[in-house]
This record gives C-alpha cells, structure tokens and sequence, in this order.
C-alpha cells in the first residue's frame, strides 16, 4: 500500500493556493505555443479548460462524443451555481461556503482543494457575468440568490432552471472563440477508448470515430480528463443515456488510480420511476425545495387526493424532524428520509414509491406569477412528462441516482498519479467528500477549467522532459490493435441478450445492493453475481453490425462492459469502508436517530484502488485526511 501525496502546499489554509501560484514555475507566452494539450469533454469543466488553456497560447486538441460541444451533459444541470459573495447580506463568507461543503461532504473531502474552490467561486460569477449568462435579477436589477440544501444563507446563482445551459453556453462560446481562432481543433463524435502512456507520461489517446468507426490516435504533452461520472452504471440514473465510465476505467487499467468510487450520490427531488420501459430518470431541481414543501399523509395506506388531506393529517417530516433546515437538508438526509417514509407504508402514488413536493403554500404567499417566474419551465416539463399540473396539485418525487464524488485520484494540481494525466470536474474524486452539496458541481467544474488547470498544468510543463511522439508510436498502434480486437470480440460473440439487458441487471443489483442503503450481506452478494453477469455478456450478448462503421449498439456494449468491471470495485470500495457517510450509508452503521455514523478514527482517507486485472482484487491506496481548520463532528441539521 502506497501512501498518496496530495502535494498540499504548507501554510494557512486561506494563503495556500496564493502561495502555491506563486511558488509553480512559469512557461513563458512564446514557450507556451510549443507545448499541445487534449482536453476530453466538453461539458463546464472541459470546455473551460480548452478555451482558457488555448487563450494562454498552448495549442489544444479538444474531443467530444456528442455532435456538438454544447450537447455536453452540463446542459441538464438546472437549479443554480454557488458563490459566497453575500449579496443578500445574509453573513455568507468565502469560509463559510468552505464549512458547508465540508460538512455536507460528511469530512470525506480534503480541506485545501475545497478552501480553493470557494475561494474562486466569486471569480466564476463575474467570468460568466462577462460572457453574458443571463442569472435572474432582483427589482433592482442585481444578481439574485435563491439557498440550496445543506446551506442557511442564499448563495445560489441561477437561469431560472437553465443554469447548466446558460453556464455551457457561455463556456462554449468561449471555447468556439479559440476554435475560430484556430487555437482548439474540436473534435465531435469520437469517443476516447485507450489512454496512451509514453515513458512513464500520458502522451496521448486512442478514440473511435462514432460516424465511420474508425480508430484513431492523437498525441499531446498532456492529457486532460473532464468526461463526467459513471451514475449510469445504475442503469437508470438522471444522466444521458450515453454518460459512461469509460474514459476514465481505460485511464485507471492503465494505472490511474480509482478513488472513493462507492461515493455516489442520490437526488431526492426526481420523476418517480413508472415501469420497466423507462430507460432514465429525470430530475427535478433541488431548488424547488426552496418554496415547496415536502409532505406524506400521517396515515399509512391513505390514497385520497391530497387535496382532500387536511393539514392535521399531513406529515413534513423534514420540517418536523429537521427544524433548522427542514427542506433544505442536504441532498444525501433528504433521500434517505424519503426512502424511510416509503418503506413504512407511507408512500403516495400508484408505487407507493413517492412523496409529494407541495407549492400550495408558495402560491398562496407570492402568488401563482412569481413561482411560475422562478420555476416556470421545471413546472412545464414536469407537466409534459406527468400529465399532472404541479400548480394546482403536489408533484410526486424520489429519489433517483445522479451524481459521482468518486473518481480519479489527483493531487492538489489535479494532476493523477499517473504524470501529464489531469483530471477535472465529476471525473476527479477532489472536492465532494461522501456527498455534494447542491449547486457545487457547476461550481467546481469551472473552478477546475477556468482558474486551477491554467496555472498547475505550466508547472507541469516546466519541470517535464518531453520527446516528441507522433500517432503512429507503436505505443499507439499497439492500443489500436487492442481497441480492434475488443470490438470484433464483442461482434462475434452473437448470444441471445441484448446490451440493454445485461446493462439492466447490472443496474439492478447496484440499486438493491450498492445504492441508497447497504449492508455487508447485501455488497457481498453483489461481489458474487457482478462476475457471473460479466462472464454471460461475454458469451451471450448480442451484438448487430460491423465493426469500422456506425454502430451505436457497438458503443454501448463497450460501455457496458466498461461498467461490468468497474461495478465490481465500487462494491469492494462500499464493503471496505465500515462506516456510514454522505451518500455511502451502511445499515449496520448508524446513530440511534438513523443518521450517518462516521467512524474518523479508522476511515478519514481517501480510498484509492489501483487496477490489477479483471476479477482480480484491487490494491487499496490511501490519503490521510487531516482536518485542521474544522472540527470532526457528527453533521447534524437538527
């Protein structure tokens, strides 16, 4: 076991990142244009990282699998982006946005790299102001904040629910700025497959073209990772369909460490699920836990309309049980109490599987035009989905698998173990913990993109000896040879199930067995059937087409088999950390009030695993978290 250096600069936590500027060396503005750079993703972090590093003159090869960089998954992102600017004069502080995100990510995350990112946060909001994010406004015509769960001050910016959009579509007119500049050559519909390592750097990448199938190599002097999280290892998840672990397990297989990976976070505001027909889940934002309230009746088994359901027979359970943040509890406390009130019998719906998110309330108190002003679109897309009008009666929601902690391991210049391989956004496992808070991920992947991989990635630069390496370096004719045979393998096999159907019973086990509860029986049970299902895809799927031309059914089963492996580490991740904490919740851990229960003495690491072979044990690596600036304490919202 090897323990990991974070590479944590010395001083106080508030001059840590000002020093440690001031401390990287420099790549002068002519040497710059010397050094290449491929940046994979084009979602916040991605697209920010390829405009700003191309702005400063390196040259920038960026890749996406979509049709075009603004079809990134950022755009589902809805409810708002977080910056301690106190506009509301609400005794917000660049330190208490610090506090909040440690103590929502349970004391799982590092203490300097989430300082930074509140640090920076003030900096994104005047980036995107410039660019020309439409954020709402108050009367007066300022930027308005509306709170998020997890926090007592209102520090969200926000688009209406569009913030995700208006975000991405600033970053990509930015990117599209250096794109016409000649500075980034963009790269649509190619998936990155292999990550090609040259004398002991990452050097460059093997991608499939999505629209001729062919393979193809790309050399850079660094790598840069911004591909997102692997909620869709679930199956059913508020991703798109085509969010995938890929990049980022072919990175790990080459030797990039996995870290936290059972850290995965449940939204308790999402569509229900409806039947066995549904391919995804849809989210509702979180900031409708600011006006709306969330509601089961007191009785079990109680099927009138709600309408019909008296206040005295109602039970707000999270204003009852959490009279200090009642709604707006953190993401993780306000699944698991759904999840509590539905298992009891208390449930509404034909599933029994959802409560009620309330705005009677709030329209009767601002009336129907200034809710339909700040939520007006969610209210329409619930309506269009449901068939049932959120303004005349409660929506239903639960709680639905959304979004990552875990990821590659980086130290504090987001730089992986592995050298020249930089990670950004969901894709890194840096600044959550056990469980993010609302309106932090928007956050941290411009933070990433914007104001930490400009500066650390010429620190790398000017230490690093680089030869040059061109595409046709038997390194990467040796990864397009591997790449090749993997795809024909999957073809020829020519079974009985469909990729969907082995991806579907992968979903399943992780959702009973790794998703918002877990036990030991229950993750070793998975650990036994996540083989088995992966030894029938590789003799029963079935495969259509041909290799070297479009085919989306080929795309998806090297996901899935991605996914086959990487399941099988998430679990050994859960089983190992015998605590409970943010989103990893183990029964068999937790305080008399069903609260999570850390255990600080044993697990306040992080847990990084390093591939050793399909179905063989990971090595189990580990960065000692030592909290300074905040004390260790059972959260509490109460």
């Amino acid at each position: 076991m090897t323990v990991l250096d974070s590479k944590v600069p010395e001083g106080s936590l508030e001059a840590k990142w000002d020093k440690h500027k001031f401390d990287l060396k420099l790549v002068n503005p002519a040497n710059k244009r010397k050094y290449s750079i491929i940046v994979v993703g084009t979602g916040l972090a991605g697209a920010s990282a390829a405009a700003s590093l191309a702005e400063l003159g390196y040259k920038v090869q960026n890749f996406c699998f979509q049709d075009s960089p603004r079809r990134a998954h950022s755009i589902a992102a809805q409810g708002g982006i977080n910056s301690a600017k106190n506009y509301p004069n609400d005794n917000d502080s660049i330190f208490r946005l610090f506090y909040d995100t440690i103590k929502g990510g349970d004391f799982r995350a590092r203490e300097a790299n989430v300082y930074r990112l509140a640090q920076v946060a003030n900096n994104i909001i005047d980036q995107c102001v410039a660019q020309g994010v439409p954020f709402a406004r108050d009367y007066g015509g300022l930027l308005d904040n509306r709170s998020f769960g997890g926090a007592q001050v209102s520090r969200t910016f926000y688009a209406r629910g569009q913030t995700g959009q208006q975000l991405l579509l600033g970053a990509y007119s930015a990117l599209s700025r250096q794109i016409g500049e000649g500075a980034v050559e963009m790269f649509n519909r190619r998936e990155m497959l292999e990550l090609a390592i040259i004398d002991g750097k990452a050097r460059g990448i093997v991608c499939r073209n999505l629209v001729t199938g062919e393979i193809e190599s790309y050399t850079a002097d660094a790598v840069v990772l911004a591909t997102g999280g692997y909620g869709n290892v679930f199956y059913l998840s508020t991703n798109a369909m085509n969010s995938n672990v890929t990049a980022a397990w072919r990175a790990a297989k080459r030797g990039a460490y996995f870290a936290n990976p059972c850290f995965t976070q449940i939204h308790p505001t999402c569509i229900p699920i409806s039947g066995d027909h549904q391919s995804k889940l849809t989210l509702m934002s979180e900031s409708l836990r600011n006006d709306g309230r969330v509601w089961v009746p007191a009785k079990k088994g109680d099927t009138r309309p709600p309408a019909q359901i008296p206040e005295n027979e109602r039970d707000y359970y999270l204003e009852r049980k959490y009279p200090s943040f009642g709604n707006l509890v953190p993401r993780d406390v306000a699944s698991r109490n759904a999840k509590i009130v539905c298992d009891e019998g208390y449930g509404v719906g034909s599933t029994g599987q959802a409560v009620y998110l309330d705005f009677a309330d709030a329209i009767k108190r601002m009336g129907k035009d200034v809710v339909a002003a700040k939520y007006g679109n969610l209210f329409d897309m619930y309506h269009h989905i449901t068939d049932e009008n959120p303004y005349e009666v409660p929506m239903k929601i639960y709680p639905a698998i959304h979004y990552t902690m875990g990821g590659l391991w980086v130290d504090y210049n987001l730089m992986s173990n592995i050298p020249g391989l930089f990670v950004l956004g969901e894709a890194n496992f840096s600044d959550h913990g056990a469980n993010r808070l609302g309106a932090s991920a928007l956050m941290q992947g411009l933070a990433d993109g914007y104001f930490v991989i400009p500066y650390t990635i010429g620190g790398y630069f000017a230490d690093a000896e680089l030869a040059n390496v061109t595409p046709d370096h038997k390194v990467l004719k040796g990864l397009e040879k591997e790449v090749t045979e993997k795809a024909n393998k999957l073809l020829n096999i020519k079974g009985e199930k469909t990729v969907d159907d082995f991806h579907k019973q992968l979903g399943k086990i992780m959702w009973d067995k790794c998703g918002m509860a877990r036990n030991a029986a229950g993750l070793k049970e998975a650990k036994e059937q996540i083989p088995k299902v992966r030894d029938e895809f590789w003799k029963n799927v079935k495969v259509p087409g041909n290799n070297g031309e479009f085919n989306q059914e080929l795309e998806k089963a090297g996901r899935v088999a991605d996914f086959l492996e990487f399941a099988e580490v998430m679990v050994i991740d859960a089983l190992q950390r015998e605590e409970s904490c943010g989103g990893h919740f183990r029964e068999e851990h937790q305080t008399e009030e069903g609260e999570a229960k850390r255990n600080d003495e044993e697990y306040a690491y992080v847990a990084a695993w390093e591939y050793k072979g399909v179905g063989e044990e990971p090595v189990l690596h580990k960065e000692p978290l030592t909290f300074e600036n905040v004390k260790l304490t059972q959260r509490s919202y109460k």
